[in-house]
């Protein structure tokens, strides 16, 4: 495949330019619209968000490269009614997002006559809604992907322009399946961008009888249920470590942060749920099976790893 993207289309008079506004964030975003941009693409605005500072930043920052590009960036809390006017001053010909956070509203979205697309981090119609890698990883998933679809007024409900799947190994973290996507991204935007520019993606309506829907994770959702099997807690731990808050218990009242851990199944019955059943290697006792503890830190702690890591046998971990 050519590294050019096609974001030029002729008429009777030459090549004329399609104007866009980008709503768009993260690694993702930036690689996005970097093709937008190296295709000759007329990026009229970026939309996108301010950096929590209490997040850790391990993702590319599309304001920077919106900055080298001298594209006009906006980073409103709320889409409302300044932002429409605004974008419909610029007569944009396309909408795209990417990692955004905000719902567009429909108003914004009626604004590009060729459309408004949107590349989400699933396989919908599964997957709908926020946090989909970490859900996906979560919830056991050996597969997910990315989708590009028109946007509607209702979240991720549009007709599918694209799609590719991307694996969920065993062992991946959501961060793991967040650097697939990225590439998986980049393919199914570069593939399509074509009948995008052209008026001719008009996609497959989505199947409603698959769908599913996860909403926002928070931090607090991270604490662990030990009556869970193990798979189910390491699954959880997987999903939530670096660069995500992280899973975590409670130990005599302070919070134990867990970053990497094993299920052992082999031990199955062995242990009441969440009591420490070995100090060295930590294991504590779940649901059903034995989960061990490879990678965690006290919350006023440094991280610690292997036989670091040592706790009385006994002792519970759900206080």
């Amino acid at each position: 495949m050519s590294d050019k993207v096609p974001g030029e289309v002729r008429n009777g008079s030459g090549v004329e330019k399609k104007r866009s506004v980008v709503f768009a964030y993260s690694s993702i975003g930036y690689e996005c619209l970097a093709d937008l941009l190296a295709g000759g693409i007329d990026v009229a605005a970026l939309f996108t968000h301010e950096d929590d500072p209490g997040e850790e930043k391990w993702f590319l920052s599309v304001r920077a490269l919106a900055g080298e590009n001298s594209i006009l960036v906006r980073t409103p809390e709320k889409l409302g009614e300044d932002d429409l006017r605004f974008i419909r001053e610029l007569q944009p010909d396309l909408i795209f997002s990417f990692s955004y956070r905000l719902v567009i509203p429909e108003s914004i979205l009626k604004l590009a006559p060729l459309g408004a697309f949107n590349i989400h981090g699933a396989l919908l119609p599964r997957y709908r809604g926020r946090a989909c890698i970490n859900w996906a990883v979560l919830n056991g998933e050996t597969q997910t992907g990315v989708t590009l679809h028109h946007m509607v007024a209702r979240v991720d409900e549009g007709r599918i322009v694209d799609q590719e799947a991307v694996s969920i190994e065993p062992d991946d973290t959501a961060h793991d399946v967040f650097k697939k996507m990225i590439p998986a991204a980049r393919r199914v935007l570069r593939r399509s961008l074509p009948a995008i520019l052209e008026g001719t993606a008009q996609g497959r309506e989505q199947d409603e009888s698959l769908a599913t829907y996860f909403g926002l994770r928070r931090p607090e959702d991270g604490r662990i249920d030990w009556s869970k099997p193990a798979r189910d807690v390491y699954n959880l731990v997987r999903a939530l470590t670096h660069p995500f808050p992280g899973a975590f218990t409670f130990i005599n009242g302070k919070k134990f942060l867990v970053w990497g851990a094993r299920a052992l199944p082999e031990f199955e019955r062995c242990a009441p749920p969440g009591v420490v059943v070995s100090s060295s290697p930590l294991k504590v006792g779940t649901g059903r099976g034995v989960l061990c503890i490879t990678r965690a830190q006290w919350i006023d702690g440094e991280e610690l790893e292997g036989d670091e890591l040592r706790l009385p046998v006994g002792v519970s971990a759900t206080d």
